[in-house]
């Protein structure tokens, strides 16, 4: 399936409600998945994330009543794409004083009770840290900063269909309150939850998104406005943007490989862009390449743009 279905056609296609859930799709609107796209380097992740989530459900077959998912295997459930972790272990914790789970495949952990908040997930029927908990046990999983910014970006992240009107379409799994009370003294990777907390916004709608913002921002540059919904002098909805800087009318576009490879993506881009540019908009179309191979590059295009709108 190449473009949006919706959950009966994938449930009779053989898709099962993990799947639907999980980070592997994206959820354009209430009733509909799309495959969550990904770069032709990224597949490995993807391939890698599917495993874990197959897992997962398979281990619920032999799950005991005080156990539950943490850590990145909560993650993927909650729908966050994260990084390539280069293993497939499934996270199954418990509470003290329960002892943590052992096998092939199953990396257990032992929790302190007033350190977790479990809830029980109503689409996939299991048990699991909260969205908040779950980002707290990131802490000491992911490396670098930026990815755990992006988690809890995704997190915090209100879905909502962009333009006039502006509706919500899926609420936040959290709020940034939430993932602050999250973090108890003591626990493994706290200094670099707080300093990732000070760092997330509510407009992220990818990874590379967040990776994009905090590049810029890292580089000294002013930080963009995220999600911004772009009108024209005569209040004509042009389009929303992942970044902008409405003072210069300087707009970041992050392009993942279905802008390329899916038309009517393509076809969108192009009439867009073009409005933009009639409304004296400047567009800097960005890619995975430049994101995460190319930061210099990419702050000093940022920078520039920023330099000749003020001429």
């Amino acid at each position: 399936m190449s473009s949006a279905f919706t959950v009966a056609h994938g449930r009779r296609h053989g898709l099962t409600r993990w799947d639907l859930e999980s980070a592997l799709f994206e959820r354009p609107f209430h009733g509909l998945r799309a495959p969550r796209h990904t770069e032709a380097d990224e597949h490995p992740a993807a391939t890698e994330q599917m495993a874990i989530i197959r897992a997962a459900r398979h281990f619920t077959a032999h799950m005991n009543d005080h156990e539950f998912f943490s850590h990145s295997t909560a993650a993927l459930l909650w729908g966050v794409p994260l990084p390539r972790l280069g293993r497939t272990e499934v996270h199954v914790s418990v509470l003290a004083p329960h002892r943590a789970p052992r096998g092939s495949g199953v990396r257990g952990h032992q929790l302190a009770a007033r350190a977790v908040r479990l809830v029980h997930h109503s689409e996939l029927g299991l048990a699991l840290t909260d969205p908040a908990t779950t980002w707290a046990l990131l802490g000491h999983e992911l490396r670098h900063p930026y990815d755990l910014v992006a988690a809890a970006d995704a997190f915090v992240r209100v879905d909502r269909m962009p333009g006039p009107g502006s509706r919500v379409i899926r609420p936040a799994l959290a709020s940034i309150a939430d993932l602050r009370r999250a973090i108890p003294p003591g626990r493994r990777g706290v200094l670099a939850l707080r300093e990732a907390l000070g760092r997330v916004r509510v407009g992220s709608a990818s990874r590379m998104e967040t990776w994009m913002r905090l590049t810029v921002v890292d580089a000294g540059l002013p930080e963009p406005v995220l999600d911004h919904d772009v009108y024209d002098a005569l209040g004509r909805f042009l389009g929303c943007v992942d970044g902008a800087y409405p003072f210069a009318r300087v707009a970041l576009e992050y392009e993942g490989d279905h802008h390329r490879t899916d038309e009517r993506q393509w076809q969108r881009d192009i009439v867009k862009h073009d409005d933009l540019a009639r409304a004296g908009w400047r567009v800097i179309r960005l890619t995975r390449e430049q994101v995460f191979g190319q930061p210099g590059r990419l702050a000093a295009r940022v920078r520039d743009a920023l330099r000749a709108s003020a001429r």
